[in-house]
Parts: structure tokens; C-alpha cells; sequence
């Protein structure tokens, strides 16, 4: 079943108990925390333990799913903790970046081979480590993404897909998301206008507001029997009112929410949760 859900770093301005109780207000199955260090660490992985009581009553408490958590950084040390802290709370998905420069074939290969270790230790904690293709990394495109599918075996290991770096990539994820739909296993989610290096301003980044054409990306979802978290992942939002932050969710998720019902995969949440 696909599972609707936003990661914490659009309330970044806030503590997670706040970016929680909105979420859920806008009618989200889930949450994906934020451990990223630097820029928003609703789960400090340095003292996870102290606060893994708090997060699952905070998730309990407003009806959701913990579904996945970011933590970007490729760190070995810090990606342990990630994985401990996974099975312990019970967060099925750890969300990373390539790492890398596009177009350096050593970056690729180091990238590549850095995943297959961090995936095989991923397989002890009984968790998924995903990655995604990012502009400017080394897994950039649908092709890099499939040498890495191809070169690490592990099931412990899944293709996080992102529409906005593909799209920006110069790339079509409607398109592209059933060359790569058997090893996807999470989903960040967000619009952006034109194909430029960063994703905009928080507004455009809103589902539904920006070029690409994410109906289609989500009948590529449905067409290729996607079952897993699909979560809205908006960058920039330092500075901004709860108000603000807010109104992007919401708007996001009313647009996947029509999206999905239209190609008769999801009913309404409430109708659920009632």
C-alpha cells in the first residue's frame, strides 16, 4: 500500500512534536524524520536513545507511522547509529545521498562500493538503506542508478526516487521510474519549476505547482505495483511561519491524495483512521 507521508525538515524552524501534530492535521499516514546533520535533526543520532521514547509517543499520539528517516550523510559510524536507531524505533527505511561528483567515474565506483558495505551492515539491523540519484553526485541519472541496482545485490538495498532530481537532471521520472519501479523502495516527493541545479522556493516545490507532470509520475507508480512511502520532501524552509510550512503540506498532499484516489489506490485518510 502506498503510504503518504513528509519529512520533518519542512518544520525544520520547529520541534518535532509541532511538525508531527501538523502532519498529521493534513491528513498524512506518516512521518519521515529528519537526522540530517547541519541542517535539521529532529532525531540527534548522537543521543538517539534518549530520545526514542518521546518520538514513538509523539508518532502514536497524532496517528502515524513512522515511515522512514533521512540521514543524507554516507559516515559509516553515523549511519550505524541510524540503523540501531531504525530497529529499535522501528523506522523500516534510512534515506541517504551518493555522495560524488557526476560524470567522475571514480566517484561512481567509490559511491557504488560505499553503499554495497553500508547495505550489507544495513541487512544486520533488519532495515532498508536507500539511495537516491542526486543532481551534481555520482548516482545522478537513470543510468548511474542502475549501475548501482546492478552492482550491489543486497536486500537490504532500494532506490530511493526522487521526480525533482530526475526531472532536473534532464530526465522524465514518469518516464523513467519503471526502469529502475523492482528495486524502488521509498519515495521523496516534490514539484520544482524548470530544470535548474536547486529546487526553488518552497512554494514551488508544493505538489502540484510546479512542471513536472507528477499525475503521470504517479500512474507509473500504480502501473508498476509500488507498495512503500511515498514522502514529500521540501528543502528551504528555515525562516519561514508554521502558516507557511503548513499550507505547502497540505497543499501537497490534497493533490497526491486526488491523484492516487483518481487511479483508485487510496480512499480517504479520515475514512481510515474513522
Amino acid at each position: 500500500m502506498i503510504k503518504l507521508g513528509v519529512n520533518s525538515v519542512l518544520f525544520k524552524d520547529f520541534d518535532f512534536a509541532t511538525a508531527a501534530r501538523q502532519i498529521a492535521l493534513c491528513g498524512y499516514d506518516g512521518v519521515e524524520i529528519s537526522a540530517i546533520k547541519g541542517m535539521c535533526e529532529h532525531l540527534e543520532l548522537d543521543r538517539w536513545k534518549e530520545q526514542a521514547d518521546d518520538i514513538k509517543s509523539i508518532a502514536l499520539e497524532n496517528g502515524l507511522e513512522l515511515l522512514s528517516m533521512e540521514v543524507a550523510s554516507l559516515d559509516e559510524e553515523r549511519l550505524r547509529k541510524a540503523f540501531e536507531a531504525g530497529a529499535e524505533i522501528g523506522i523500516p527505511v534510512i534515506n541517504v545521498g551518493p555522495g560524488g561528483k557526476s560524470g567522475v567515474e571514480g566517484d561512481l565506483q567509490q559511491s557504488i562500493e560505499t553503499l554495497y558495505r553500508l547495505s550489507k551492515i544495513a541487512e544486520g539491523y533488519g532495515v532498508t538503506l536507500c539511495v537516491k540519484a542526486h543532481v551534481g553526485n555520482a548516482i545522478f541519472n537513470t543510468p548511474t542508478t542502475l549501475r548501482a541496482m546492478n552492482e550491489i545485490s543486497s536486500p537490504a538495498f532500494g532506490i530511493d526516487m526522487d521526480p525533482s532530481h530526475i526531472y532536473r537532471g534532464n530526465e522524465n521520472p514518469e518516464e523513467e521510474l519503471a526502469r529502475v519501479i523492482k528495486r524502488v523502495k521509498h519515495i521523496h516527493i516534490r514539484d520544482c519549476k524548470g530544470r535548474t541545479q536547486g529546487p526553488g522556493d518552497i512554494r514551488t516545490q508544493a505538489c502540484g505547482r510546479g512542471d513536472i507532470d507528477l499525475f503521470a509520475y504517479c500512474k507509473a507508480m500504480v502501473d508498476g505495483q509500488y507498495s512503500g512511502p511515498v514522502c514529500l520532501e521540501v528543502i528551504g524552509a528555515n525562516q519561514h511561519s508554521l502558516a507557511d510550512v503548513s499550507i505547502v503540506a497540505a497543499e501537497s498532499y490534497g493533490y497526491l491524495n486526488a491523484c492516487l484516489k483518481a487511479l483508485g489506490v487510496r480512499e480517504s485518510n479520515f475514512a481510515q483512521k474513522g
